[in-house]
């Protein structure tokens, strides 16, 4: 979480979001850009856990039905 509030563009980057970590290090170059930048970030990354987590839920789930 420190990262992509730091380098927000890098955590697009590490989590294989290439496309999108480039446009978040033009976005994150502009000093009033950097703040959105952070957050996007933030927030991106806290909806991939969000979706790891529910992934993991529905896959428990099915095995419990069979």
């Amino acid at each position: 979480m420190l990262l992509a509030i730091l380098l927000p563009f890098l955590s697009f980057m590490i989590r294989g979001k290439i496309l999108t970590g480039i446009i978040c290090l033009i976005l994150q170059i502009t000093v009033i850009g950097w703040l959105p930048a952070a957050i996007w970030a933030a927030l991106s990354l806290n909806n991939a856990r969000a979706d790891r987590r529910n992934d993991k839920l529905i896959r428990a789930m099915r095995e419990n039905q069979r």
